[in-house]
């Protein structure tokens, strides 16, 4: 059974860093990433990684956040700099396997100017 789990959300003052985590477990996934929600707008790409090592960025955060994962390719991490109140949102993790993707249940990002 799949199973994706973020973790690391907050309140952050803008300016300031943080790190959040997945965990995704019960099969072999080729693309992992990032996306993000406001309410009432689609869910849109931050950033995502594959197992051949490419990476791909939103324009909005190119430059300020990193994706990256473990050797293992369990855990994904996203390590989020010089965070702007516009980055408030609900971040969604993404882990994709040869068949389908799987969604994880969201973690709550706060930037406060």
């Amino acid at each position: 059974q799949v199973q994706v789990v973020e973790s690391g959300g907050g309140l952050v003052q803008a300016g300031g860093s943080l790190r959040l985590s997945c965990t995704a477990s019960g099969s072999i996934f080729v693309i992992m990433g990032w996306y993000r929600q406001t309410p009432g707008v689609q869910r849109e790409l931050v950033a995502t990684v594959s197992r051949g090592g490419g990476t791909n960025y939103a324009d909005s955060v190119q430059g300020r956040f990193t994706i990256s994962t473990d050797n293992a390719w369990k855990t994904l991490y996203l390590h989020m700099d010089n965070l702007k109140p516009e980055d408030t949102a609900v971040y969604y993790c993404y882990a994709r396997t040869a068949l389908r993707g799987y969604w994880g249940q969201g973690t709550q990002v706060t930037v406060a100017s």
